[in-house]
């Protein structure tokens, strides 16, 4: 079975290439283009993996991961920050919150897959 992986991100142009390069890797793919359609999505989607941009709409990053970290049914998901927002205070606070990895934009997208297929244990 699929790993699947939510991609929550507001860019439509990285919500393309990121489904291009996670599909052909055959992963299952969900996209939220905001945070709150994301959390939405949590639920019915039941993904293993959330690709979480922290600018978007309705909710941003920091807020859904803390969402995430604080409903006990969800608590195996892993969360992956993909932001433009790299300062250490930042990166910190991601983490801090819960995410179990961080990547800046622009990123390279082989080291993106290689990020998720080590947080999915493949």
């Amino acid at each position: 079975m699929a790993a699947r992986i939510l991609i929550a991100e507001d860019e439509p142009n990285i919500v393309t290439s990121l489904e291009f390069l996670l599909r052909r890797s055959d992963y299952e793919v969900c996209v939220a283009r905001d945070g709150g359609e994301a959390l939405r999505l949590l639920e019915s989607f039941a993904p293993n993996l959330v690709l979480l941009d922290v600018m978007m709409p309705v909710r941003n990053g920091f807020d859904v991961c803390e969402q995430i970290r604080a409903n006990p049914a969800l608590r195996r998901v892993k969360i992956l920050m993909l932001t433009a927002k790299g300062r250490d205070i930042e990166i910190d606070k991601g983490l801090a919150l819960g995410a179990d990895a961080y990547v800046t934009k622009p990123f390279s997208t082989h080291d993106l897959l290689a990020s998720v297929r080590e947080l999915l244990g493949r």
